[in-house]
């Protein structure tokens, strides 16, 4: 170990500070597991007061590598510590050896997003999901085909630390929320179920709310019942269904293709 740190948290008495920082913030804070969320996070505009590598040198070379526009906000931030240290601090130590810790964004402004009249990508819907990892990729998707935001519905939080994982950061891409069937901004609702029309036969209006169910029981009656169409996706007989997140982005592709808000 070379035995640098970033000078910001530097300051407040270098290793041990940052450690300091992190055990008074990490409760209500988003955990940022890897160089990649890191970098994501930064990219776009999280609040990040404290980042750690178990190899401060070798993170910078890699953000050199790969992500040569954070280069220099990371070589403020980074604060190197021993890997017992950061293993003591995170569930698991991802790959890169890099932590950090960032603040949730206000949900006022990511409602504001969400509920804006002037929207003009889609917001997708993941109604009573249960796998924490499959939220994380379609925030990911969402992040990457430019959709307003992702909601959603039931008991799974989606700034869990495992979802926050799966979306490699993105969560900071675009508004994340937990809502209610009765309380989702307004647009015209397409869920997609079996019984719907191919969606080959559609264009997706850019407002549009993008609406999925659970892989075992799809769609809740609520969801159903609040919605204004019913989309299928194409599928061989005797498919059962598609992953979640395959799901989502065939639907953003579809979108995408006919609007001239995409990427």
């Amino acid at each position: 170990m070379s035995g640098t740190s970033g000078t910001d948290s530097g300051d407040d008495g270098g290793p041990e500070g940052a450690v300091r920082v992190w055990r008074g913030r990490a409760e209500a804070a988003v955990l940022l597991d890897g160089f990649h969320a890191l970098k994501h996070a930064l990219r776009f505009g999280a609040d990040v007061p404290v980042a750690l590598a178990v190899d401060r040198a070798a993170a910078l070379a890699l953000a050199d590598d790969l992500a040569p526009d954070v280069v220099a906000h990371l070589d403020a931030l980074l604060v190197e510590v021993e890997e017992d240290v950061l293993r003591g601090l995170v569930p698991r130590l991802h790959p890169t050896g890099v932590a950090a810790l960032a603040a949730r964004p206000a949900r006022a402004d990511n409602l504001a997003a969400l509920r804006s009249e002037r929207r003009t990508t889609p917001v997708v819907v993941l109604d009573n999901p249960r796998n924490l990892g499959n939220a994380g990729a379609v925030i990911r998707l969402a992040a990457g085909y430019g959709a307003t935001g992702v909601l959603t519905t039931g008991d799974l939080d989606p700034w869990h630390p495992t979802v926050v994982r799966g979306g490699a950061g993105l969560h900071f891409a675009t508004a994340v929320e937990r809502l209610t069937a009765d309380e989702l901004p307004s647009g015209p609702l397409y869920a997609l179920d079996p019984e719907g029309v191919d969606i080959r036969d559609l264009k997706l209006p850019d407002d549009a709310l993008l609406a999925f169910g659970s892989e075992r029981s799809g769609l809740s009656p609520e969801l159903r019942q609040r919605a204004d169409h019913l989309v299928s996706l194409p599928m061989r007989p005797q498919v059962s269904s598609y992953n979640l997140a395959t799901s989502v982005g065939m639907t953003l592709f579809h979108w995408s293709a006919h609007s001239t808000h995409a990427p």
